[in-house]
Parts: C-alpha cells; sequence; structure tokens
C-alpha cells in the first residue's frame, strides 16, 4: 500500500479535516447542565434541591411545568408543606412519613407523595433522594430526583378502592371492614381503648326480593345504605357483608346507653316506608351489639360475639338489638334443644290454649277472651310463649302451631255467649303465607263460629315487605267478616300509614306504655292519650294491655281506653274455668291489685358477687330492677350498708341496703342500669379488662366475679363483718 494512502488517511484535506471536526465536537464530554435538560425533555425525570433548613431551593422545569406553577411560588417553601404523605388502606403495607425522613437525614427511596397544582388538581410524584454533605461533613440539604406517576397511581388507587367498595352501595366491603377491623384493635389494644361492633340482619327482605323482584331489592339495599350513612356520619364507618347483612364499625364507644340509644334509631330508621318504582315497602332491622375489649379482643372474637347477639336479637322478636352476653352461648344450646323438644311436644298435642279475658274497666264486664299459647313440658314444666314461640318462628313449626290454635279457639269460643269474642295472634309468617284466608275460612266453618266473632290480632311486622300484597289479604278478611286488631301498637315498625286502609277495628296500645306511665315525668300517658285520640278518630277500640296495678288502671281509664287486658282483673284462664264462670251467668270481673306500680322487676335465681369494705361474698339474685335488686346469702347486714353489687363482666353496682331481713337484703342502686334491648337490665359502663389484667387477672379469664378488686376473695384484709349463708339457686 503506497505511504501517500496511509497519510492521506491519517491526515485529510481542508475538506475532510472540517467533517472530523465536526464529529469530534459531536462526540465530545456534553454539558452537565445540558444532558439534564435533555433528560428533562424526554420525560425521564424531574429534579429538585433543597437547603438545610428543608427549603425548597430548586425545581427543574419540567417539574414547575408538570404542576402548572411559577418558580417562585414553590421555591423557599417548606418542603413538608410542598409534598404531603399518601393515606395507607388499613392492613396495607405504609411508608415512613416524609418529614420523618427529612429530619433523620434518610435516604428518600421511591417516596409516594401528593402536591396541589395549580390547576385545583392533585399529582403524585414518586421522589429519590440523597443528603448532600460538604467538605467538612456539614449537612447542605437534599437532592434529588422526581417522577410523576399520577396515571398510574389513579388506576391503582382505583383498582384497591374496587376490590374494598361494595359495587351495588358505595359502602365498605367485607374485604375491607376485615382489615379495618383487625387494624383497629390491633392498635387499640396497644393504646387500650374500646371499638364496639354492631352488626344488622334486614327482616323480612327476602319477601321484598320474591314479591317485587331482585331490581326492587338492589334499590332498598342503596336507599338502607344511606340512611345507615346519614346516622353513622363520621363517628364510624358503615359497611355492607354481602346479601342483607351490614356493619358498623364505630371506635372509641363502649357506653351501652349510648350504643343502645344509636341501634334504636337504626332500627327505627331502617323500619319507615321505602318507596321503589312507585310502590311502598318495608322492612325492617335487627341489630347484634359486642364490644371489644370486653366480648372479644380480635376480629374474629368480636364478630362471634356481635352475630350472636345479632340472633338473640332476632330470636326475640326482630325489629330490636341485643348485646351480647356470656349467656348468648349458653341460650344458643338450649335454644337448638328447644326446638327438637317442642316438635315433640306439637306432634304430641301437648300445647293448650289459656283465655285472658279483656274488660270494660267501667263497667267491669267481659268483652272478649285472647287465646294464648301453653306448653307444660313433662321435664321441663311449664315453659314461657317467650321461649318457644321464637323458636317455632325460625321455621314452618309456627304455621302448624298457628293453625291448630286457630281452630281450637274457635271451637271454644262457640260454647261462650253470643256477645263474647275470641282473639287469636297471628304471626307474620302465617299471615303471608299463601291460602291463609283460607285456612281461616276452614276454622270458621268447621266450627261453625260466626266471623264476626273472631278477632285475628296482627302485629306490625306483617306489614313489612310488598304492602300491596298485605292489602289484598287484609281485603280478603275483611270480605270474610272478621274482624282485625293491630297488637302491640307502637313498638314494631310503626308507622301510621298502616292505619289509612281502615283494615283494624281495634288498636292494643303496648304494656310497655303502660308499665310506669304513673311515674312522674313519664312521657306514656300522652303516648296512651294519642292513641286513643287516634284510634276514635278512626272508628277503632283501643285495648291497654298489662295492667297490673291501680293506679295504671284508673290512669288508663281516665285517658279513655275502652278494654283493660292484665292481672289487674284475670291471668289466663283454662276453657273449663271460663265456662264454670260462664254457668254463673254474665261475665264481671273486679280489679284486684297493687295499688302502686312498682319498678319493672326480673325475677332470677343465680350467683353474683357483693363487695363491702374489703371483702367478698357470693349471693344470689333474685330480682333485679332498673333501680334495685333483692339478695340472698348473707345474715347480719345492717340497713344503710353501702355496698358493691359484682353482676359478673366488670359490671359493679354502687348500692345502698335500704331494708334486710334475717337471709334476705333489698338494694337501692344509686345509678340506674338500663334495658339491654331484649328485656334485660344491665350497667351502662363496665370495668376494662385491661384494669383486670393489671390486677393480675388473665384477659382469657374473664367471668362472673371478674373485677380489680378481685384480690379481695384471696386476701382478705380483715374478719367478714357479714355471715356468708349456703347457698341454693332452687327457686
Amino acid at each position: 500500500m503506497p505511504l501517500g494512502f496511509l497519510k492521506s488517511a491519517r491526515e485529510p484535506s481542508g475538506g475532510q479535516r472540517a467533517s472530523a471536526s465536526s464529529v469530534a465536537a459531536a462526540t465530545a464530554r456534553p454539558d452537565r447542565a445540558s444532558v439534564l435538560g435533555e433528560v428533562e425533555e424526554l420525560g425521564i425525570g424531574m429534579f429538585w434541591a433543597t437547603d438545610a433548613a428543608g427549603q425548597i431551593t430548586f425545581l427543574s422545569q419540567r417539574a414547575l411545568d408538570d404542576l402548572g406553577l411559577e418558580a417562585g411560588s414553590l421555591v423557599g417553601q417548606p418542603m413538608v408543606q410542598v409534598f404531603h404523605d399518601i393515606d395507607s388502606e388499613p392492613g396495607a403495607a405504609t411508608q415512613r412519613s416524609l418529614a420523618f425522613k427529612l429530619k433523620a437525614r434518610s435516604k428518600l427511596e421511591e417516596q409516594i407523595v401528593s402536591l396541589e397544582c395549580g390547576r385545583n388538581t392533585t399529582r403524585w410524584w414518586r421522589l429519590n433522594g440523597r443528603p448532600l454533605l460538604g467538605a467538612n461533613g456539614d449537612f447542605l440539604g437534599y437532592r434529588g430526583s422526581a417522577v410523576d406517576i399520577s396515571g398510574q397511581y389513579a388506576y391503582d388507587t382505583q383498582i384497591a378502592r374496587q376490590s374494598k367498595v361494595d359495587e351495588l352501595t358505595g359502602l365498605a366491603n367485607r374485604r375491607k371492614l376485615d382489615e379495618r377491623l383487625s387494624a383497629t384493635l390491633s392498635a387499640f389494644r396497644v393504646s387500650r381503648r374500646s371499638c364496639a361492633l354492631m352488626m344488622l340482619d334486614l327482616d323480612r327482605f327476602k319477601q321484598v326480593n320474591d314479591t317485587m323482584g331482585h331490581p326492587a331489592g338492589d334499590e332498598l339495599l342503596k336507599q338502607v345504605a344511606q340512611r345507615l350513612s346519614s346516622i353513622i356520619k363520621d363517628r364510624g364507618e358503615v359497611g355492607r357483608l354481602g346479601g342483607d347483612e351490614f356493619q358498623v364499625l364505630l371506635p372509641d364507644m363502649d357506653d351501652r346507653g349510648t350504643l343502645g340509644e344509636l341501634a334504636n334509631r337504626i332500627v327505627q330508621s331502617i323500619s319507615q316506608p321505602y318507596t321503589i318504582n312507585g310502590r311502598r315497602a318495608i322492612i325492617g332491622a335487627s341489630v347484634g351489639i359486642a364490644i371489644a375489649p370486653y366480648d372479644g379482643l380480635d376480629s374474629d372474637e368480636l364478630t362471634r360475639a356481635a352475630d350472636m347477639a345479632l340472633y338473640s336479637a332476632k330470636d326475640t322478636r326482630g325489629g330490636t338489638y341485643c348485646f351480647f352476653t356470656s349467656d348468648l352461648r349458653d341460650a344458643a344450646n338450649k335454644t337448638a334443644m328447644l326446638g327438637e323438644r317442642l316438635r315433640d311436644a306439637v306432634d304430641r298435642d301437648e300445647l293448650s290454649l289459656a283465655y285472658q279475658p279483656l274488660v270494660d274497666p267501667e263497667t267491669n264486664v267481659v268483652k272478649c277472651f285472647e287465646a294464648l299459647l301453653r306448653w307444660h313440658d313433662p321435664e321441663e314444666g311449664p315453659i314461657s310463649p317467650a321461649q318457644f314461640i321464637p323458636v317455632a318462628e325460625q321455621d314452618d313449626l309456627i304455621i302448624r302451631i298457628g293453625e291448630t290454635a286457630l281452630r281450637q279457639a274457635c271451637s271454644d269460643a262457640l260454647d261462650w255467649p253470643d256477645t263474647i269474642r275470641v282473639a287469636v295472634n297471628v304471626s307474620a309468617k302465617q299471615f303471608v303465607r299463601p291460602g291463609f284466608v283460607k285456612t281461616v275460612a276452614a276454622a270458621l266453618e268447621a266450627s261453625g263460629l260466626p266471623p264476626g266473632r273472631l278477632e285475628l290480632e296482627i302485629t306490625e311486622s306483617v306489614f313489612v315487605g310488598d304492602l300491596e300484597s298485605v292489602d289484598t289479604i287484609f281485603g280478603d278478611l275483611k270480605k270474610l267478616g272478621v274482624r282485625l286488631a293491630l297488637d302491640d301498637f307502637g313498638t314494631g315498625y310503626s308507622s301510621l300509614g298502616y292505619l289509612k286502609g281502615g283494615h283494624f277495628n281495634k288498636l292494643k296500645i303496648d304494656q310497655s306504655f303502660v308499665r310506669g306511665c304513673t311515674e312522674n315525668g313519664d312521657i306514656n300517658p300522652a303516648i296512651i292519650s294519642a292513641i286513643v285520640a287516634l284510634a276514635k278518630a278512626l272508628g277503632m277500640e283501643t285495648v291497654a294491655e298489662g295492667v297490673e296495678a291501680m293506679d295504671e288502671l284508673a290512669l288508663v281509664r281516665e285517658r279513655g281506653a275502652d278494654l283493660v287486658q292484665g292481672y289487674i282483673y284475670s291471668r289466663p284462664l283454662t276453657q273449663d274455668v271460663v265456662l264454670a264462670h260462664f254457668a254463673e251467668g254474665m261475665m264481671k270481673v273486679t280489679p284486684e291489685g297493687p295499688a302502686r306500680h312498682r319498678a319493672e322487676r326480673i325475677s332470677m335465681f343465680r350467683k353474683v358477687g357483693l363487695i363491702h369494705e374489703d371483702h367478698y361474698y357470693d349471693v344470689i339474685l333474685r330480682n333485679l330492677s332498673k333501680t334495685g335488686a333483692r339478695i340472698n346469702g348473707l345474715a347480719g347486714v345492717p340497713i344503710g350498708t353501702d355496698v358493691v353489687l359484682d353482676l359478673g363482666h366488670g359490671q359493679l353496682v354502687v348500692s345502698k341496703v335500704v331494708n334486710a331481713t334475717e337471709s334476705s337484703q333489698g338494694l337501692k342502686f344509686e345509678t340506674a342500669l338500663i334495658s339491654d334491648g331484649t328485656g334485660g337490665f344491665m350497667t351502662r359502663h363496665r370495668i376494662s379488662p385491661y384494669s383486670l389484667a393489671e390486677a393480675g387477672i388473665p384477659l382469657a379469664a374473664l367471668g362472673a366475679g371478674a373485677f380489680p378488686l378481685a384480690k379481695w376473695r384471696d386476701a382478705n384484709k380483715g374478719p367478714p363483718r357479714f355471715i356468708q349463708l349456703e347457698l341454693t339457686t332452687s327457686g
């Protein structure tokens, strides 16, 4: 190869030298600023810096363009005021706060933050940054980069939200509720805080679905969700578990009085009529309530407790609330056994009827008898209808019982004077069953009883569901000629709209309005007057139920009740006794009873504790009311002694002995008990299990007699002041 050629290749001519110079310039090391600018223009990243005080000193142009802001509006502001931490869902992985990392001068790695833009929108950035140190090790501030992830973040957030939101109602779904409950209880165990859980189930929702269609059912669920949300507001979180089941989480709530009032508001709100596609429907609700840490320490325990309380509320009568107690576990087992025995009893025809008179309070003359079911079990003895009727309601057993009772009542009433009517209770399940009107007609035909002498007592629960179907049944019964009475008026799914159709001949004022109506400050007399006035305006009779004292009788007579039913006149009577009275002439009853109403009491025989000074005694609780109790098991207790009654499970009641016999004492409570929603009483507050743990009592060992001063049992400081008698719970 010629040497000239090699030279020309190494040393190009003038034109070739210009081209090589251009190539060299293009491949020279670029300026840092130009590279950063090009990176920004390509959308790869943005850059920022702060000073040692944490104030923003630099935001690259792309960052400012992304935010739609002028440089001067952000430069000089503290970084923690410009960039905000994002909220994490309960149970999700969380990141340390930006302020924490800046203060610790830690690296920023994939830190997601939000920023308010000049366009009234929010952007999300992912930050990376490192602390900058001077030659002598002084902290100079941060230098970092950022990437706008707004589009992806919004998408991911939407997907995450959809996975935790009930699509139909927009409430939290089961997954989110479970995560929130677990996270809340875990955090609250550390801080020793309380948390209430409500489980809700809609009564008779299936009937709406069946009669009005699933779209109507869906619309109903949406309206229920709206009502629940409007009641709870920001006090807690409402969610739908699925179907017609809802849940309410209420952090930092353990006042059972407040919770009971809230549950009652929920029941009343949900029970008001709904308008769906131009048609009216009514449902009800039952609520079960459990409170951590008293009723459970983790989500599974608390959920089981609330579920058990819910089942109890539904078994009681529906349309009410119930708090969890440990007794519910035993009751659940007893209910299952009772159901088996009840079915056998029905097969053996062991249920019978008793008849309680409804009396004109002005003349004391009997006008009607209500047929009441009675069951005398060969092993257990008499079993209250309050126990076995809810069990029968759980399946179609109530249909068999109801039809048998209807036939027997019609047959028995035929042997009474022609002026005396018979009233028969009809369950909601029996009422809406296809063919019910034919069943009534068949009972009348078989007995020969004139239709006008038969009254069917219906509770407000029959109105739950499709009102058009209910109206049709009422119309057919009226054509048949029977009379209709609305029982327990004002206590269930109350609505004056029930009365517009003119179906009813009689309103029965529930005994809850009669009991205590003579006490000072009680509003029940006004309620009784209003119901009587309403009934008279609509041409209906009124019956005051549950009258037991002479002062109650005088009040309901004065307020205009047409008929009175209760122990003041008579307990339920067998057919033989009724016939014997009629054989002596027209039945006229003289009222007999105490002069004044006494506070409602519950008779029971169970062991509880009594604390006096530094000693703990075992006693038998015989009677319990809101304001006092009677106990057995101690001797030598002076009147005026201050004591503390331990009802178990942290329920301590400061009391004073107001009367005493040799082995029995009457206590008056310093603070009245409250209703538990199902006919019982309980304290408004309980001693926290955390206090019990501090006293050396394991949380898992909570039970009757457990309280912070339980050490008294084992280490009494002095001799007992009272004599402990041998206890027996037999009544």
